[in-house]
């Protein structure tokens, strides 16, 4: 699976957390620690908010260890909030559209997990998107169509209900195909100034996410970047984090998390 890292704050030269640390989002492409893989090197991407509304976007196949245009580009680029994500393909295709973070107007998402028998289902899953948002699919991964699937189901309006309602959504489809593999979430949205971050699995096993915020702002990671726990807070399985650039944290587990472990 992959590993992310997510800012938001004062802004901040992106090498400062992408690169730098000791055990920095480039490190764990090579070298994680807690996922599935420890190479994660099937692509990456980065977005950020500067200027504009709409969050510029850089994307690529290469290994992020590798790539020069990353760390060059993230030693130029001072933003107030970001994504960054190295990809380990679960079964799709290794091409830019489908590396992380995807984005939607204002908005950027990215994933680490992965539905479990998305072969079996990615037909039936992609006929409930509604042409509005269909029309803006350019890969493959079971990613962009939770992404695009909780779109229409209000993801900008109410982040933890829509998203809840996709999940419904996906464990019916595999219910109904008979899957039996687990269906794991762990993912990360903003607008560039709302961040909501989602830890759920059907089966009680999401991908590892942690968070720390200090008076410059909040990092949130897939494992802390500098090789040390100490100072990092586990969001609990189940958990969902919301924040605001430049307000508090608050981590809650609803009840709908509890029935998509149990369905």
């Amino acid at each position: 699976m992959c590993r992310f890292l997510a800012y938001s704050g004062e802004p901040v030269f992106l090498s400062d957390l992408v690169c730098s640390p000791v055990h920095s989002l480039v490190h764990q492409s090579l070298h994680a620690d807690e996922g599935k893989t420890e190479t994660n090197g099937d692509g990456f991407g980065i977005g950020w908010y500067g200027e504009r509304p709409e969050p510029g976007i850089y994307r690529d196949i290469s290994p992020a260890w590798s790539d020069e245009n990353l760390a060059n580009l993230c030693g130029q680029v001072r933003a107030r909030t970001f994504f960054a994500h190295v990809r380990a393909s679960t079964g799709t295709a290794t091409a830019r559209a489908n590396c992380h973070p995807f984005a939607h107007g204002r908005h950027l998402f990215m994933h680490n997990g992965q539905i479990g028998g998305y072969h079996r289902i990615k037909r039936r899953l992609e006929a409930l998107i509604p042409d509005e948002y269909y029309d803006g699919r350019r890969g493959s991964t079971d990613s962009e169509a939770i992404f695009l699937l909780a779109l229409a189901n209000g993801l900008k309006q109410d982040p933890v209900g829509a998203m809840t309602e996709t999940m419904a959504q996906v464990r019916g489809l595999m219910r109904t195909a008979g899957v039996a593999e687990p269906l794991r979430f762990t993912a990360l949205l903003t607008d560039g100034e709302d961040l909501t971050a989602y830890r759920w699995a059907c089966d009680g096993r999401p991908p590892s996410l942690y968070y720390r915020q200090d008076e410059t702002g909040l990092v949130v990671v897939s494992e802390p970047i500098d090789g040390c726990r100490e100072g990092w807070t586990v969001v609990p399985k189940g958990g969902t984090l919301r924040a605001r650039r430049g307000g508090g944290v608050t981590v809650e587990r609803p009840a709908s998390e509890a029935a998509l472990c149990a369905a």
